[in-house]
């Protein structure tokens, strides 16, 4: 329904900048195939309760589309994906646009759901194809036919497989592309006054700059979110990103004139966000790196216990510790969290982000010392 309707209005020279393969990719191949397919097995099924039989003849038809071009059709649509959820986001800031989605979420045979809902549809799909092979093998009396079909089922899982780690990295790329976008990493002497530099060193230091650190692909974000950071005259918004390796903490600054005074409102955001991130984004915010990053083998949490919360009004707060290598004290953050719940969220992620830092690297370390040693003797 969306894309025929998109189709007509193009046809009529209306929403001609719309992008129809980045909205729907190869859509109309997958329901023409994913039709056929139905069709030919709900046939099969329906010749045999007419006739009576015991056993149904499936092979044919696994082999045609299972061994064909079914899943490779899937592939295709299902990588391109977070491509178009992330471009709708885009395009339903437009008001044009906004009356197109509207008009075709009335239709009746929409059952009242939107388009993102939809367009995720056939990756649900693709993950119940497996389920459906086991179910036949389980009926299925013949041996050689019942070791066809599990051969079948096991490519069709491995695809599936395959898919979901190709569809992760593709998300996590454009995760990390808008984060290297919206944070902002001032240079050490602008953050810490104390840090005197001569105009004519400044440009050497740029260059060497590390802000490119969420450039690898490698690294995964855990958790992010908005808490309070109490300081020794006032209470500051703060955004902390918590990835595998570190934690970021940045200030919060709302100036629209980043975007180069464009329309904030058209801004594309990464649907993978966080909810309170997109909504910074649109309105032309962005995140000021308040401190160096801390990695997670120099973190030390601390809760606040409940005196202190009495005395000094410290709810739901908890305190992170950035200690040097040797293990000296160089950076204290007191933050607080809107609830309870959210305080035990942010702790738990943290805890459970060094414990996993910790195991990964003792077992690259034990890996590294099984190697044999050369020998230290002259």
């Amino acid at each position: 329904i969306f894309m025929n309707t998109l189709k007509y209005l193009q046809s009529n020279e209306f929403l001609l900048d719309v992008d129809l393969w980045r909205l729907f990719a190869n859509l109309e191949e997958l329901n023409k195939m994913s039709l056929s397919f139905v069709s030919s097995f709900f046939e099969i099924v329906k010749e045999c309760v007419n006739s009576s039989e015991s056993s149904m003849d499936f092979i044919s038809i696994l082999r045609k589309y299972f061994q064909g071009d079914l899943c490779q059709t899937h592939q295709i649509y299902c990588l391109n994906y977070s491509s178009a959820v992330f471009y709708l986001e885009n395009l339903r800031q437009r008001e044009d646009f906004g009356i197109y989605l509207k008009w075709c979420e009335q239709n009746k045979h929409c059952k009242r759901l939107h388009l993102p809902e939809l367009l995720v549809a056939p990756l649900h799909r693709l993950t119940r194809y497996p389920l459906l092979l086991n179910n036949i093998w389980q009926r299925c009396t013949d041996e050689t036919e019942k070791g066809f079909i599990w051969s079948v089922k096991e490519k069709v899982e491995k695809s599936v497989r395959d898919l979901e780690g190709k569809v992760k990295w593709l998300d996590n790329f454009q995760k990390f592309r808008q984060l290297h976008e919206v944070i902002l990493w001032p240079q050490v002497w602008d953050r810490d006054k104390r840090f005197f530099v001569p105009e004519c060193l400044k440009q050497s230091l740029r260059e060497n700059s590390r802000e490119n650190i969420l450039s690898s692909m490698n690294r995964l974000l855990l958790h992010e979110g908005r808490l309070t950071l109490a300081e020794s005259t006032r209470l500051l918004d703060v955004y902390l990103f918590l990835f595998d390796d570190f934690l970021l903490i940045t200030k919060i600054k709302r100036n629209k004139k980043k975007h180069g005074g464009s329309d904030t409102g058209l801004i594309p955001v990464c649907p993978s966000l966080a909810p309170e991130l997109q909504s910074l984004i649109r309105e032309g915010g962005f995140c000021t790196v308040l401190d160096q990053p801390i990695p997670l083998d120099r973190l030390i949490l601390r809760t606040v216990d409940p005196f202190h919360v009495t005395v000094f009004s410290l709810r739901n707060a908890f305190l992170i510790q950035h200690e040097n290598r040797y293990q000296q004290c160089i950076a204290v953050f007191l933050l607080q969290a809107q609830t309870e719940t959210a305080k035990k969220t942010w702790m738990s992620q943290i805890e459970t982000a060094i414990s996993n830092y910790t195991k990964q690297h003792e077992t690259k370390k034990r890996t590294v010392f099984c190697f044999p040693a050369e020998s230290s003797e002259i």
